[in-house]
């Protein structure tokens, strides 16, 4: 099998602006898809906009998360959220697809970071994928690509405004992703049902809804790169 590695973003934004609230990345956001993609021997680098050690949001810690305790009990993996690269360190040509993970902390500074939105154009104009999830797809919103926005016109997904709702941070959030999306001319597609696991998968753009998509994003993502040559 050729070895593939896949570039994870993750955010370095620690609260919910004036509300205060401790945020960071969605740690099942990174384990799950890990564990879809390790299944087929891709490995993971993981990225931040500041580098070393990103928050985590705390509400995504869980004990019953096996998932996510056998990822943090692998010192090799656990190594890589410990430690992660800044955008400088990072050489888009060593991956074959980039993956923004969520968490409400990517709200505020995924979507606006030039430096990874250059890696990821970068990664796509190679002819490789780009992919997000959740609070994740805030990343896909400044990709540009031969000076049209990445999303214009392709079928994409985030969190969506009712589930954003239903867990009462509408008015903490700097935007709502899923009118963002839509104003950047991205066709917003989303499941029936809220916090309900769904993927779209649209010209090498792989984007799933919530945090209970990240492990269909990554399976979604290793059966379009098992197509690679």
């Amino acid at each position: 099998m050729i070895q593939h590695r896949v570039l994870v973003v993750v955010t370095s934004h620690d609260r919910m602006g004036d509300f205060g609230r401790p945020t960071g990345y969605w740690l099942g956001e990174v384990t799950h898809f890990h564990e879809a993609l390790a299944k087929e021997g891709f490995e993971i680098d993981v990225v931040s906009p500041q580098g070393g050690k990103p928050p985590v949001d705390p509400k995504s810690l869980s004990r019953r998360d096996k998932v996510s305790i056998t990822f943090q009990a692998d010192p090799r993996l656990s190594r890589k959220l410990e430690n992660t690269l800044t955008p400088e360190q990072v050489d888009p040509d060593a991956y074959q697809a980039i993956y923004y993970a969520g968490g409400h902390g990517a709200m505020w500074d995924l979507a606006d970071n030039k430096a990874l939105a250059e890696l990821a154009s970068h990664i796509y104009e190679s002819g490789k994928l780009v992919s997000a999830v959740c609070h994740g797809s805030a990343g896909l919103l400044n990709i540009t690509v031969e000076g049209d926005n990445l999303i214009q016109g392709r079928r994409v997904t985030g969190f969506a405004n009712l589930e954003e709702r239903l867990i009462r941070l509408t008015k903490v959030v700097p935007f709502l992703l899923e009118d963002e999306l839509r104003a950047q001319g991205g066709e917003f597609s989303k499941a029936r049902l809220p916090f309900v696991s769904h993927v779209v998968s649209d010209a090498r753009v792989i984007s799933g809804q919530n945090p209970q998509s990240a492990r269909a994003v990554g399976e979604t993502l290793a059966r379009s790169l098992s197509g690679f040559a």
